[in-house]
């Protein structure tokens, strides 16, 4: 027998959230960056080197199954975000940039990550096991309008997290993994409802892990699904249904036999194509640093999420194997396992944020009031405080006064001049005064609503990446883009028919390209170009490779805001 459900909700706490408002604030968390900027350091920059290469390749369609950036590989085994930014960068009109295009598509993926956690929360909370109590004399909340609400609250979850905000906006296969985990986290939850769709959606989700870089997360999440289908399965046959349970329509045959092949597909294409990377990179020696390590990266990663995702397992630990609680909890526990496993533990936790983002919602509906208020006041006070220093410090950027804010802008970004821009001014001036409005609205009207406790966060996590990318977009551009550096190379050697390259790092080489349109060879395959640029990693080795009497050094070139990325220039000696 069930234990009841910790949610009470009334009618009229489940009042729509207006799709012009939820939309508006989609918009100006996905729009800002796309424009003013190019490829930042060092993932977003190399993975577009790929999809240039791609898209400039004239070697067929195998190379396509084989993408090199100056005859390496990438780093991770992915192939369909590289086929992503290749056809964007293909399809592009001529005047569009090929950068801006790439990123045009890549904020598409995550409009469609949004997309598909609201429908996989709705469709999670549709389940009888997750609805609120019903009152003795009516007036609970209506099932659909009450999954709509706690949809409204994981998609404001999702976007208040902190750490989505700078991964969810480059052009790396991270992204893309996270486009298909939630497309496939959304074809589970649906499954019991509709047939076309989340079939789909189970199709691309789960061959879409298995190609952007994440094969063994995408097994294990299709893997551990068919599972849960299968003991779904066996709990309606138990109850004597066929297709239905307490919890409202079951999962079907159909429904278990498509999520058993395509996790058959997907391993067949993960071994067959040599794509699992699946390895322990813990070190016994340092086993507590890794621990203080990664639990650092999980608070402000997850952030303000995982609080309320813990509160909702409390809350409802009598329901724990149901599905509007098994499922996400899954879906959040293969990537955090991920993350002590892999090298990349942010990109890894990335494929979490869906999952943390539902549990949450499921946090809203069991809230005592007190709560919410406490929340909603950190809240103001937290992003509001981020929002006057945001101010704060570019007017000491743009006037030198006060003197302290503008000497530590200095020192982080040195060389770099500031130009005021009214177009960065006034959306970020339309930015705060909304901010401002939403806070009056918050604290004011509508307090029954559902999903208030979560619209300040991603209000204000809006916010404060609106003033980032538009008052502080061209010092951050300049801090974290290769062009400063590539265009002190392009003074030193004008442009030259080829530039010699030895160990550069795959960052490098795709900035040199992108940046520069210089025409690298590798040193060690045999070259006659004028000037060689070599990494600082090779200098004790240098005089072994390379005959020095044939080269001169012609300096040392830094990326301004970094003390320890260097490029050694040399020019080849005349005979």
């Amino acid at each position: 027998m069930n234990q009841p459900t910790p949610a009470i909700v009334a009618q009229n706490a489940v009042r729509r959230l207006p799709r012009i408002a939820l939309l508006l604030l989609c918009a100006a968390y996905l729009l800002p960056g796309l424009v003013g900027r190019g490829p930042w350091k060092s993932a977003d920059i190399t993975a577009f080197g790929y999809m240039a290469e791609l898209a400039r390749s004239t070697e067929g369609i195998a190379r396509w199954f084989d993408p090199l950036l100056l005859g390496m590989q990438p780093e991770t085994p992915a192939l369909v975000p590289y086929w992503i930014g290749a056809l964007a960068i293909k399809l592009a009109p001529a005047w569009l940039n090929p950068d801006l295009a790439v990123r045009f598509v890549f904020a598409l993926l995550l409009w469609g990550t949004f997309t598909a956690t609201w429908y996989a929360v709705y469709y999670l909370a549709r389940t009888a096991r997750a609805q609120p109590v019903a009152f003795a004399f009516g007036g609970e909340a209506r099932p659909t309008d009450y999954a709509r609400a706690i949809a409204d609250g994981g998609l404001l979850a999702l976007i208040a997290c902190l750490g989505l905000a700078q991964l969810g906006h480059e052009t790396t296969p991270a992204l893309a993994q996270v486009y298909f985990a939630s497309h496939l986290f959304y074809g589970v939850a649906a499954l019991p409802y509709r047939r076309t769709g989340p079939v789909i959606a189970l199709v691309v989700g789960t061959l879409g892990m298995t190609l952007s870089g994440a094969p063994t997360v995408g097994l294990a999440l299709a893997t551990g699904s068919a599972l849960y289908i299968a003991y779904e399965r066996r709990r309606t046959v138990k109850a004597g249904a066929d297709a239905s349970t307490d919890d409202g329509p079951g999962y079907t045959r159909g429904a278990l036999l498509t999520t058993i092949g395509v996790t058959l597909l997907a391993a067949a294409l993960v071994f067959g194509l040599g794509l699992s990377q699946w390895k322990i990179t813990l070190d016994g020696n340092s086993l507590g640093g890794e621990i203080r390590s990664q639990a650092k990266l999980l608070l402000w990663f997850t952030w303000p999420v995982w609080p309320l995702a813990i509160w909702t397992l409390w809350r409802w630990r009598r329901q724990l194997t149901a599905r509007h609680v098994a499922l996400p909890f899954w879906f959040a526990l293969v990537p955090l396992a991920a993350t002590w496993t892999t090298d990349y533990s942010d990109r890894s936790l990335l494929l979490a944020l869906p999952a943390f983002a539902t549990l949450a919602a499921f946090a809203l509906p069991t809230f005592r009031r007190s709560a919410a208020a406490l929340i909603d006041w950190f809240n103001v006070l937290f992003f509001s405080g981020l929002a006057v220093l945001g101010w704060l410090y570019w007017i000491a950027m743009l006037t030198g006064m006060p003197r302290k804010p503008a000497a530590s802008v200095a020192r982080l970004v040195p060389g770099f001049v500031a130009e005021f821009s009214p177009i960065a001014f006034v959306l970020a001036l339309a930015a705060t005064i909304a901010w401002c409005w939403l806070v009056r609205w918050r604290t004011g009207r509508h307090r029954a609503a559902l999903w208030k406790t979560l619209v300040l966060p991603a209000g204000g996590t809006a916010l404060c990446w609106m003033l980032l990318m538009t008052l502080w977009l061209p010092p951050i551009d300049y801090a974290r883009s290769y062009l400063p550096q590539v265009r002190a190379v392009a003074e030193r050697v004008g442009q030259p028919s080829c530039i010699a390259e030895l160990a550069l790092s795959r960052p490098h080489i795709a900035a040199l390209r992108h940046h520069g349109n210089f025409n690298l060879q590798p040193l060690l395959l045999g070259t006659d170009c004028p000037w060689l640029v070599v990494s600082p990693d090779t200098i004790e080795r240098l005089h072994t490779i390379i005959p020095l009497e044939k080269w001169r050094f012609s300096g040392t070139l830094r990326r301004p805001s970094s003390a320890t990325d260097d490029l050694l220039l040399y020019q080849k000696i005349a005979p």
